[in-house]
């Protein structure tokens, strides 16, 4: 018992271990994407399941992510304008505005938001079935259980960043109108074309794709870290930490590269 004990945690196993887990991972995002964008896949047990993780995800917590967001861009757009007011830049506060919250820290705190209140816990569970009975055996009843129950469930934590996204972003962009002209009907045609200029197709098509991402990651990478971790029920505790560091490290990256192709 004692040699099995150190073979198995001695460094060549648990490279070994490491390198399969993340193979199967890997593997594993590949299907769930595959059947994501299969029209088949969604069933009327898929699509409920969907929704119900959807507005668990989003729903919910809708008031207090709007609140947030509200209260943030508040925040920003009053220190933004009154910075640009003294450096004589008052014609670039709504760029800077819109580029540094609407562009970048809300689709990040949105994502950041959903992996740990839904993404966690959704790790942890399939950590739990993999050291109980609920994903073991054979290939094809894992793929069973993905259809059934984790990919519907992923999808809809992709979904609930998407949607609290667009709706973050609009709550920002309602708030430094009133921050920058109040109830005033005056300022539609100024501020329409100032947040027409910010939002070229090029950016436009960029920020849809990076949000889609980070969706895609929220969805994904908590799933795929759990069952790429071993079927013992003393490491179920580890599979949340190690997913949502996996998934920072995606976020971060994506967020990385949007910035190097905007900016650099």
């Amino acid at each position: 018992m004692q040699a099995t004990t150190r073979q198995r945690s001695s460094p060549g196993a648990m490279a070994l271990a490491g390198v399969t887990g993340a193979w199967r991972g890997i593997r594993f995002g590949g299907e769930a994407l595959a059947a994501a964008l299969s029209p088949s896949t969604y069933t009327p047990a898929v699509r409920r399941s969907a929704a119900r993780q959807l507005c668990a995800a989003a729903w919910d917590v809708l008031p207090g992510v709007v609140l947030v967001c509200a209260l943030l861009s508040w925040v920003v757009i009053r220190i933004v304008s009154a910075t640009a007011h003294d450096y004589g830049l008052s014609a670039f506060a709504l760029d800077i505005f819109v580029r540094s919250l609407v562009l970048e820290l809300i689709p990040l705190f949105i994502a950041l938001f959903v992996a740990l209140r839904s993404g966690a816990a959704l790790g942890t569970e399939v950590a739990l079935m993999r050291a109980g009975a609920g994903v073991k055996g054979p290939r094809r009843r894992e793929a069973e259980a993905l259809l059934a129950d984790l990919l519907p469930r992923g999808i809809g934590n992709g979904l609930a960043v998407l949607s609290l996204t667009a709706i973050g972003c609009v709550v920002a962009l309602a708030v430094a109108y009133l921050g920058l002209y109040g109830f005033s009907p005056w300022g539609h045609g100024a501020y329409a074309r100032a947040i027409g200029q910010v939002f070229d197709p090029v950016l436009l098509a960029g920020f849809a794709l990076k949000v889609s991402l980070f969706a895609l990651a929220v969805g994904a990478i908590p799933v795929a870290t759990s069952l790429g971790s071993a079927r013992e029920l003393r490491d179920v505790p580890k599979a949340a930490p190690r997913g949502l560091v996996v998934l920072f490290v995606g976020l971060a990256l994506v967020e990385a590269v949007s910035l190097a192709a905007k900016y650099v």
